[in-house]
């Protein structure tokens, strides 16, 4: 399940960029034989002054609008 959400979170990103019509914070994956239930990829709260966490939904940080990377020394970019 976890290369699913991988997959589904880079697959939405890629797409929200290419097209205003797709909403990332909708996504979700299922097992193929469990199809009714569905896992959420994002986060996807709503933030203070607009917008939406865009961080996986199981995210530890502080909820922020932009994806935080770590870098190869270990520590989150902005």
């Amino acid at each position: 399940m976890l290369r699913a959400r991988i997959f589904a979170r880079t697959a939405a990103r890629v797409l929200a960029r290419l097209s205003a019509r797709v909403e990332p914070g909708g996504v979700t994956v299922s097992a193929e034989d469990e199809q009714h239930v569905r896992h959420w990829v994002f986060c996807d709260r709503l933030l203070p002054g607009g917008g939406r966490c865009a961080l996986p939904v199981d995210h530890s940080a502080p909820c922020s609008r932009r994806l935080k990377i770590r870098t190869t020394s270990g520590k989150l970019s902005p």
